[in-house]
């Protein structure tokens, strides 16, 4: 069994944690919640397809809402002990995990943009629902 990389792992959830590439590396390709994140794109392309006189914010709503999670899996992933992580997922390996700084440095940007996105996404919603996106 290959030993699994904590940091990576948080890196790829908080870059490309909305196509679940960080549940691939994790868990492989037999990961339904992996496949969930994946079809967050084609989901995006159904919409538009369904809805083409939509506003942009719905058609890109599946991979945002899914980004969303990947950020907080990012979280989830990066903050767990790394006993803890070594016990999750590297039980078969010789090596012990040791974060370090670039670990940190990966959570401080993952809050950032996640809590960024998550306004963000609160706050053109609203603007759609009662103003009928007056602000933009």
């Amino acid at each position: 069994m290959s030993h699994k990389n904590k940091t990576l792992a948080t890196l790829l959830a908080f870059a490309l944690g909305g196509l679940g590439i960080h549940r691939f590396y994790l868990k492989g390709f037999n990961d339904r919640w992996g496949w969930l994140h994946a079809a967050s794109l084609p989901a995006c392309g159904i919409v538009m397809g369904a809805a083409p006189q939509a506003d942009w914010y719905f058609w890109y709503l599946p991979l945002t809402l899914s980004m969303l999670a990947g950020f907080l899996e990012a979280l989830v992933l990066g903050l767990m002990a790394d006993e803890k992580w070594d016990a999750a997922h590297n039980s078969g390996s010789a090596r012990r995990s040791d974060s370090r700084w670039p670990l940190a440095v990966i959570l401080v940007a993952t809050l950032m943009v996640g809590a960024g996105t998550l306004i963000a996404t609160l706050a053109r919603l609203f603007d759609l629902l009662y103003t009928g996106g007056a602000y933009g």
